[in-house]
């Protein structure tokens, strides 16, 4: 039996895949379950609104939300839940994700996004993000997420020994 979904992760295009990975990566590592969606501001406005604002009564926790340039995507999504929204903003365009960044951060007073940086390491912050939220209230992710950064310290270790014996 698969588990209900307790993260939302929605895209504004099939070409953010490859960045938002990221954010299921993490989810998968900790054993978060999830859904991926995809979902745009401007061009499937209802289908957004209609995801952000039943996401809570399916039992989803917290929204990451990933878009590009106008990147209104987490905004969109945040006007319709009172469920946490995490935005990562995806490179290109122009401004090569700078636009997509000042979108998603510069939301008006009373409709909060928390926003990542800009690519892969904003979506990978993003999944941890919400890994961390939800371990406010489970306290065996909480565990997972200090013995996650006793690995990460240690194979930056292994990689320094690596260069101090070349």
């Amino acid at each position: 039996m698969k588990t209900a979904p307790i993260v939302l992760l929605v895209m504004g295009s099939s070409t953010d895949l490859p960045i938002m990975q990221e954010a299921a990566d993490i989810l998968r590592t900790f054993n978060v379950p999830y859904e991926m969606r995809i979902s745009s501001a401007h061009r499937s406005p209802i289908r957004t609104l209609a995801l952000a604002s039943e996401a809570a009564g399916r039992g989803i926790k917290i929204i990451i939300a990933g878009a590009g340039m106008a990147a209104h995507l987490a905004g969109v999504v945040a006007s319709k839940t009172t469920l946490p929204v995490i935005g990562v903003p995806m490179p290109g365009g122009a401004l090569n994700g700078v636009d997509a960044l000042y979108a998603t951060v510069q939301m008006p007073g009373g409709i909060p996004v928390a926003t990542m940086a800009i690519g892969r390491a904003g979506a990978k912050n993003a999944g941890l993000f919400a890994v961390q939220i939800l371990a406010l209230s489970q306290p065996h992710l909480a565990e997972s997420i200090v013995r996650y950064r006793v690995e990460m310290d240690a194979e930056l270790e292994q990689q320094d020994a690596a260069l101090q014996g070349r």
